[in-house]
């Protein structure tokens, strides 16, 4: 059975690329190109894991992270802030707010899945043959 990813990410090149990289390794994507939704598609749809972009419209990614984690079912979801906010402080605010990782933009399509994944329990990490 695939994992399921909840990607919350307003930008459709963003989305695209993301949403193709974690299809190339078995994972389902759940799209949500707003807070709002993505805070909806987590109580409906219970994701595995949450990507989480920091600057979206209406409702920051520090505000989602923190409805996200009063959410029962998502309360030991990994939360994975990926964006381009990379100044110092940035990483500690997201991990505050409820992030359980931070992973910067411009995302590295060749690192990117290994990064995620680092932030899974081992045991929810999919098996590849090499």
């Amino acid at each position: 059975m695939s994992l399921k990813v909840l990607v919350i990410e307003d930008n459709l090149q963003n989305m695209y690329m993301i949403t193709f990289l974690l299809e190339s390794y078995g994972y389902k994507v759940l799209k949500a190109f707003s807070g709002i939704e993505g805070i909806q598609k987590a109580k409906v749809d219970e994701p595995d894991i949450i990507l989480l972009d920091i600057q979206l419209p209406q409702m920051d990614g520090y505000t989602i992270a923190r409805k996200l984690r009063e959410i029962e079912s998502a309360q030991a979801t990994p939360i994975i802030a990926v964006t381009s906010y990379a100044m110092p402080g940035d990483k500690e605010k997201a991990l505050e707010s409820g992030a359980t990782g931070y992973i910067e933009k411009p995302i590295n399509p060749d690192t990117f899945i290994s990064e995620m994944e680092a932030f899974l329990p081992e045991n929810l990490i999919p098996k590849r043959s090499e």
